[in-house]
């Protein structure tokens, strides 16, 4: 990876983008041609497809993910931690994830989200 940012400051700059709703910054964490997945959704397929889930499909009106852990080698990362915030039908929101990262020249090229959630 050869960017400015290490791979956990990359991963950190993009909560940074998404919880200050900074969609412009987006494209300096996410390669063109990334694909981002997270259930309930198809995979999102390039940048332009994940900004316009960021600025249009979105349920969160606020809030902050608070990562606890971030691990990276060369090519590869994965964080976990919680999101607390507000929907934007004025609901609580709590989550824990965990994400895993594809990363090539100092961009995310694919993001794959986990939800805590109990099996059924």
């Amino acid at each position: 990876m050869s960017g400015t940012l290490s791979a956990e400051g990359l991963i950190r700059q993009l909560f940074h983008v998404v919880d200050n709703r900074c969609w412009e910054g987006l494209s300096g964490v996410f390669a063109k041609d990334a694909v981002y997945e997270r259930p309930g959704y198809e995979p999102l397929k390039g940048l332009a497809r994940i900004s316009h889930f960021y600025t249009h499909e979105r349920i969160i009106a606020s809030g902050r993910h608070a990562v606890d852990h971030v691990t990276a080698g060369y090519e590869a990362a994965a964080c976990w931690g919680r999101f607390r915030g507000e929907s934007i039908n004025g609901d609580p929101l709590d989550e824990q994830f965990a994400d895993t990262y594809v990363l090539v020249d100092g961009k995310i090229t694919h993001r794959k989200t986990f939800f805590y959630r109990p099996a059924i």
